[in-house]
């Protein structure tokens, strides 16, 4: 779930907030994750105490035609989130072996059926390997931000709402953006069905939600931290040195080693 809210959609709109308005946006980046962290706990809940994911408990409350609308739209949001899943591996592909987007496609559809195949070896060796990347982005993150010296007193200031968010147009609609990419139904419809890999046993659903809320506050806040640590960077380097139109992965990737002087 938490790597839902780390997609290129999120590194998009992070990127293109810090580079434009420096750290304002930040306080944007709080409110959606903890609206996203209240939605998520409320599907974990659904999955353990209804034993239903949410798609089943749609199924069961509402009429047909409903459903149907129900189930187009969902379709919609993830063919929306896999395309730029796929297009996001396929330009990392790109920046680090200098792939073609074409060949980067095949190669992470590839890797779609491998990691699936992983979960033959249980879902618990799915869940080390993915929170092992999830660890991995985040010591990357820390690094850039030891490297980049943001004013942590900024940076507080931005997690602060600013009437300019919603006055300036500008800025509200790459809050939008942001909002629209941490606030995402697929992961609704996920979380819900993945809590019920765990076994609850009989009379211990109480129990088994309040470790469920702890995880997803613990892992969305990590999702947070990542995604505050990309518009820390992005307001910190490049808003900083006057570069206000640094808007898309490639773009900050080339940038970003001559602006902060490393290579690594």
């Amino acid at each position: 779930v938490a790597v839902g809210y780390m997609d290129p959609g999120n590194w998009a709109t992070d990127l293109a907030g810090g580079s434009a308005f420096g750290y304002t946006l930040l306080a944007v980046v709080l409110l959606s994750s903890l609206m996203a962290i209240l939605l998520q706990t409320l599907s974990a809940r659904l999955g353990i105490a209804a034993k239903l994911d949410l798609a089943q408990a749609c199924r069961a409350r509402y009429g047909r035609k409903t459903t149907i609308v129900l189930w187009l739209l969902c379709e919609v949001a993830i063919i929306a989130c896999d395309l730029a899943e796929v297009l996001g591996t396929a330009v990392a592909l790109k920046l680090l072996f200098g792939l073609p987007l074409l060949a980067g496609v095949a190669i992470t559809s590839f890797d779609v059926l491998l990691l699936l195949s992983l979960q033959r070896f249980g879902f618990r060796k799915l869940e080390a390997f993915i929170a092992t990347l999830l660890v991995v982005i985040a010591g990357c993150f820390a690094y850039e931000l030891w490297l980049a010296r943001p004013d942590w007193g900024a940076v507080a200031g931005g997690l602060v709402p600013r009437p300019e968010i919603v006055t300036n147009p500008a800025m509200l609609y790459i809050a939008i953006g942001i909002l629209g990419a941490t606030v995402m139904p697929h992961n609704l419809y996920l979380h819900s069905s993945v809590v019920q890999t765990r076994r609850v046993a009989a009379g211990d659903e109480r129990g088994a939600i309040r470790l469920a809320t702890a995880d997803t506050i613990v892992s969305l806040g990590l999702a947070f931290l990542i995604n505050a640590a990309i518009l820390i960077l992005a307001a910190s380097v490049f808003h900083a040195a006057g570069r206000a139109d640094v808007a898309d992965i490639e773009q900050a990737h080339r940038l970003l080693s001559p602006m902060l002087g490393a290579g690594a």
